[in-house]
């Protein structure tokens, strides 16, 4: 009990550092509109201290991050996703949370990058200790049914229910919070597809490394992934906007997952 809410406090302060850090970093110095008041000697000065005061805080941030080391599934340097099993294990649970909310974490960002959107979203990890819970009581019996799988017929099915209850969970619970640009806040559909192409390549990622069931590691797993869901967008925007929205996720990504390498 302990350990669960030493985990739970540690994972609070997690997000309020990075809330904290993503504030000092919009007053650095040198980024783009950063405010000037305008005003004479010694306010603007002071601001100007702050502003570099707060540049250089962030740059040692940025420093540590690089160094840090970096544990990522197969004991590579590549951005990976690993399996259900692994996020969902029988024994030590608290495990296979921390394996979740570490790698979909760095997934997330890595999505959000690499559309170019990892500026203006905040991702929460309490929010992906909160899906990792009621994910792993609602879907106990498929977890179940994946050890259990043997033929790769079988595997796929599991495995794509598996995918489209994460992706339903992710979204009922989104660990992404975009914030306004311009002034500018999206409607509740634009935000809905934002959700969902941001955290659809996610799912998929995890369900393939459950196909793979280990057998290799896949640096390119996310790109290939992403590719996927791009091409694939107009069908999961129907299935959420469909009644049966894990019914219909199931039945596209069991191809996807049949088909992708």
């Amino acid at each position: 009990m302990l350990r669960e809410i030493s985990e739970e406090v540690r994972v609070n302060l997690k997000d309020r550092l990075r809330e904290a850090r993503q504030s000092i970093r919009k007053h650095r110095h040198d980024a783009a509109g950063a405010p000037r008041m305008g005003t004479p000697f010694p306010l603007n000065g002071i601001e100007d201290l702050l502003g570099h005061a707060a540049s250089a805080f962030d740059d040692v941030m940025t420093m540590a991050q690089t160094l840090a080391p970096r544990r990522f599934a197969g004991g590579t340097s590549g951005m990976t996703a690993q399996s259900f099993s692994v996020y969902f294990p029988t024994r030590e649970p608290l495990a296979g949370e921390r394996a979740f909310r570490r790698d979909l974490y760095a997934l997330t960002k890595a999505v959000l990058a690499a559309r170019g959107m990892e500026g203006g979203a905040r991702i929460a990890e309490t929010a992906l200790a909160s899906v990792h819970a009621s994910f792993a009581r609602q879907q106990a019996q498929e977890l179940d049914a994946l050890t259990r799988a043997q033929g790769w017929t079988d595997r796929v099915a599991v495995t794509a229910r598996l995918t489209a209850a994460l992706l339903a969970e992710l979204m009922r619970r989104p660990p992404l919070h975009f914030d306004g640009t311009a002034g500018k806040r999206m409607t509740a559909e634009e935000e809905r597809d934002t959700l969902a192409r941001c955290l659809a390549p996610v799912a998929v990622a995890c369900g393939l490394a459950t196909m793979e069931a280990g057998q290799r590691s896949q640096s390119d797993m996310l790109e290939i992934s992403t590719l996927a869901v791009d091409a694939r967008f107009e069908r999961i925007h129907a299935a959420f906007a469909g009644k049966d929205i894990e019914g219909d996720l199931t039945a596209l990504f069991a191809v996807l997952l049949a088909h992708l390498p």
